[in-house]
């Protein structure tokens, strides 16, 4: 689902190779489908706080969201606007960016697993002729920002391709890619699907020193609808899910998927820290906790029920570094205000990982529905009075390049008057 429609939609459906090395075994299925209680935290297992404020951006590539800002520029000039882009963010006071590196089973880096994407040079596989996630890196390091790889963990092609499939992808040779609605899907319920993004990640943080691997709120897809039946349609998993009935699986259905997607996040983890120690795994879930963890009056849609991302667990085993919730709502919007949200997710962290909300900064635009910065502004405020030193996340940083609304500016003086 498209960020931007998140507003509308808070009460409806909404972001093979192999590792080299052997993987965790994880743990038996009743452990992961479960839900046990929280643990209480202890001075072993809680993190240090963070040394100072993160304030991030994403750079959203799919459909050149923010970067490169069109398809087919030549390498210099989308050289020219990875400087620029940095540059913005430094001024405004940021100190990371989250690169979107892997929109749909595609590479906008060097990559021996998957076709170049289609968003650089309009036509997938196509070589851009040099490699957008070095330069990224190094205009970074130039300017002292972290640059973490956000990549997709299962789809494999987007609803705005226009691009043929080149014909390394995975959507030509293998069964297990799956057409939903507009879209291609990897099932969750492969291990070869699995296997194919743990490989990328591992090829990522074994040649490039990015500071973090980040994945978003795109597990299973959100449910789309026969427009019919006005039913919703099931995810079609119907192979894998005989297959795993037929060697004796036990789960229910819906905790099936629940396990496929925790056992994934869980080798992610684990993977992260064996190739690349110190680097930082962050996950940025639809907003809204499930509905047994949520606070008096909110409501809206179910990631658990529906995409089948048992997050709190996640939170509660410690498989992620920071928590990103997108929590891109208004604070006057009751039934998914801002400040509960935020305080639900804090009370299901009891290893005491970072939590960085991701704020919805690119509904400040020039339609008569816009947020004003102050909205921003003042979300900011809350995160700091809940959690003084932790920091929060724009979605996304063409929002600040173009300093709607003196967004860029309001930040850049509200930044300035609390350095960190």
């Amino acid at each position: 689902m498209k960020r931007r429609d998140l507003l509308s939609l808070a009460s409806v459906p909404l972001l093979s190779a192999c590792a080299t090395a052997p993987a965790p075994v994880p743990p038996g299925e009743a452990a992961l489908a479960a839900t046990p209680p929280a643990p209480a935290a202890s001075a072993a297992t809680a993190l240090a706080p963070p040394p100072r404020e993160w304030r991030a951006a994403w750079i959203a590539t799919v459909a050149n969201i923010d970067w490169p800002s069109k398809p087919g520029l030549s390498a210099e000039a989308q050289q020219a606007e990875i400087k620029s882009l940095c540059d913005i963010a430094v001024r405004i006071g940021l100190n990371a960016l989250i690169l979107q590196v892997r929109t749909s089973a595609d590479a906008l880096y060097d990559s021996k697993l998957e076709p170049w994407s289609e968003y650089l040079t309009g036509t997938q596989g196509q070589h851009p002729g040099y490699d957008p996630l070095a330069v990224w890196l190094a205009e970074a390091r130039a300017r002292g920002l972290e640059l973490h790889a956000w990549i997709n963990p299962y789809r494999a092609r987007h609803s705005t391709a226009k691009s043929a499939l080149a014909e390394t992808h995975i959507g030509r040779s293998r069964d297990w890619v799956k057409r939903y609605g507009d879209q291609l899907w990897m099932d969750p319920g492969e291990p070869a699907a699995a296997e194919q993004t743990l490989a990328v990640a591992r090829d990522i943080l074994s040649r490039y020193a990015v500071d973090g691997i980040h994945i978003d709120d795109y597990f299973y897809p959100y449910p789309i609808t026969d427009p019919a039946t006005k039913q919703e349609v099931d995810f079609p998993d119907e192979a894998s899910w005989q297959r795993y009935t037929g060697k004796g699986g036990s789960l229910g259905r819906h905790d099936w998927r629940r396990y496929n997607v925790n056992t994934l996040v869980q080798r992610l983890y684990a993977l992260a820290h064996e190739v690349r120690p110190g680097t930082r795994v962050g996950v940025s879930p639809f907003g809204i906790p499930k509905p047994d963890a949520r606070p008096a009056g909110i409501s809206g849609f179910s990631q658990y029920d529906k995409l089948y991302a048992d997050v709190e667990l996640w939170l509660r085993e410690g498989w992620m570094d920071y928590l990103a919730p997108q929590l891109y709502w208004p604070r006057s919007q009751t039934a998914q205000s801002f400040e509960p949200l935020l305080q639900a997710w804090r009370a299901s962290n009891p290893l005491g990982r970072p939590i960085h909300p991701g704020l919805f900064t690119s509904r400040i635009n020039d339609t008569d529905k816009s947020w004003q910065p102050d909205e921003v502004l003042a979300q900011i405020d809350i995160i700091r009075r809940a959690s003084p030193g932790s920091g929060h996340i724009h979605f996304s940083m063409a929002a600040l390049a173009q300093n709607r609304r003196g967004i860029a500016d309001a930040l850049r003086r509200q930044y300035a008057a609390a350095p960190q």
